[in-house]
């Protein structure tokens, strides 16, 4: 990803323009620059819940991503630990993704026009064609155990350490959250940013 404006795309998402999604998404990068991981839900076509995160890793070694989804909220891991949560607010009127079947789906795709540092870094297409591979790719289903403990995901929620962890990441790596962007949101914050239902 080193010195091209795309990003590595993996999201789980249903079909149509009242499609729901959960984006995870490398930002592309210019060497030397910290890594960028960009996320997203999108429920009935809607999305601009972003949150991104620098990370506190080279992610182009042993780099595992996971999605821990329930029906009272979504949490985000990188190797196992919790970055994000998004939950349930349906009690407030927002809706959530768990009603639409969804695929995953995994792609390379020119970002240039909003995801590299704010726009300054565009395609440099004479080193086209891009190519993105997978190698070792599993895909795992599986029912929260013990094996979850190490992210702290017991009872289909996080426990005390789980919360610490994501309160670490939040505190030192988080870079944007869209539910403390003022200028995004003049009118006022969407309702799931409130009492804290965004963490």
């Amino acid at each position: 990803m080193a010195n091209i404006p795309f990003v590595n795309q993996s999201r789980l998402s249903s079909q149509g323009p009242t499609h729901d999604e959960i984006d995870f998404e490398f930002l592309g990068n210019v060497s030397g620059d910290p890594y960028i991981v960009h996320t997203n839900v999108f429920t009935h076509g809607k999305g601009n819940r972003e949150q991104q995160f620098h990370l506190w890793f080279d992610p182009t070694r042993n780099f595992h991503l996971l999605y821990h989804l329930e029906t009272q909220h979504i949490i985000f891991l990188v190797d196992n630990i919790p970055i994000r949560v998004f939950k349930n607010a349906e009690s407030i009127g927002v809706p959530f993704p768990k009603s639409q079947p969804m695929k995953i789906y995994s792609s390379l795709c020119n970002a240039d026009d909003w995801a590299t540092r704010g726009v300054l870094v565009k395609a440099d297409w004479s080193k086209s064609p891009f190519t993105a591979y997978y190698r070792n790719f599993k895909v795992t289903s599986f029912k929260p155990t013990t094996s979850l403990s190490d992210a702290g995901l017991l009872a289909n929620k996080l426990d005390a350490h789980g919360r610490r962890r994501l309160r670490w990441v939040q505190k030192y790596f988080m870079i944007y959250n869209y539910c403390t962007d003022l200028k995004r949101f003049p009118q006022g914050l969407p309702p799931e940013c409130r009492r804290g239902r965004f963490l």
